[in-house]
């Protein structure tokens, strides 16, 4: 069989039957292959979160002695640092990870997720290198370790910060965080009012602005918490520590039972701690945390017998 166009040109039905099977094939090859790519890249990418998530275990305190963490990851990374206040006693702390390949980023929905880590960030973190620093967060008993995650690629200057704070990021030497000499295309950090600032700290009132919004902290954990995570994962996070603050309480009411029952004097009213942290729905109320953690903490150190 033989077809034939208007202007004459002639060919076969086996050519075009060739033709036509020849370029489904190729389609179905470029489709499979580009499938394959596909799921490659997700697994890659939940295998990537993953290993994140593991990378952060021996974070514990690393603040305190002055460690500083660098997570390398061969090719361009997106972190998205997920939070679930919601799901079982603690909430939960989401990673998802995204990697660049043939100049495409891998689709997941694939999180991962874990009970014990507090990560404070932006929403979304890019690069081939990140830099974490942690700290503990006490209310008075040690809460949790709060850990700030960056890339390399983002630089903050802390324009006259008080000297405990400027020591503090000094002895750490993470390099994306200057003291001084900023850069431009730093983001400022202002301890003073300016009108050239990217966010500004009031350690009076206990209030970070950035972005048109206040985010209410005590203490320096939560600050740097308040500094470098975006405003709906810093109030996330504060209600998950409330809920573990919440756990940690009941535990040390229970001990406190066992002590006295040992005969063992100690007078510690941790009763009223545990209900503020059960009610607390936003940063604004952590002051009045910080107030009752306070007293408590007193109450400890003249026990006889100290809970923590």
């Amino acid at each position: 069989m033989v077809l034939k166009n208007k202007r004459g040109f002639q060919i076969s039905f086996s050519w075009f039957f060739a033709i036509v099977v020849g370029g489904s094939i190729l389609f179905l090859a470029i489709y499979g292959a580009t499938k394959v790519i596909d799921t490659g890249g997700e697994t890659t990418s939940a295998k990537a979160g993953k290993e994140i998530g593991v990378l952060l275990n021996p974070l514990e305190s690393g603040f305190e002695s002055g460690q500083v963490t660098k997570i390398s990851m061969p090719v361009e990374t997106r972190i998205y640092n997920l939070c679930d206040d919601i799901t079982g006693n603690f909430g939960k702390q989401l990673i998802r990870a995204s990697q660049k390949s043939f100049g495409r980023w891998s689709q997941t929905d694939i999180d991962v997720g874990f009970q014990n880590k507090y990560i404070f960030s932006n929403e979304t973190v890019e690069g081939k290198n990140f830099l974490i620093f942690s700290k503990p967060l006490e209310l008075p008993f040690k809460v949790a370790d709060l850990i700030y995650l960056t890339s390399s690629k983002e630089s903050y200057c802390f324009d006259k910060a008080p000297e405990d704070i400027k020591k503090e990021l000094e002895d750490l030497a993470q390099s994306n965080i200057q003291t001084e000499s900023c850069s431009q295309e730093s983001v400022k950090v202002c301890f003073s009012p300016g009108n050239d600032c990217d966010i500004n700290v009031n350690l009076v009132r206990g209030e970070v602005k950035k972005d048109g919004e206040i985010l209410y902290f005590d203490g320096h954990a939560l600050m740097y918490g308040a500094i470098f995570a975006d405003s709906e994962g810093y109030e996330c996070q504060v209600k998950r520590l409330m809920k573990r603050a919440v756990e940690l309480s009941t535990i040390y009411i229970e001990k406190s039972n066992i002590v006295a029952a040992e005969g063992c004097s100690q007078d510690i009213n941790l009763f009223s701690l545990r209900s503020i942290a059960e009610s607390m729905r936003t940063s604004e109320g952590l002051s009045e945390i910080a107030r009752e953690a306070n007293r408590v903490d007193k109450e400890n150190e003249r026990a006889g017998c100290m809970l923590w």
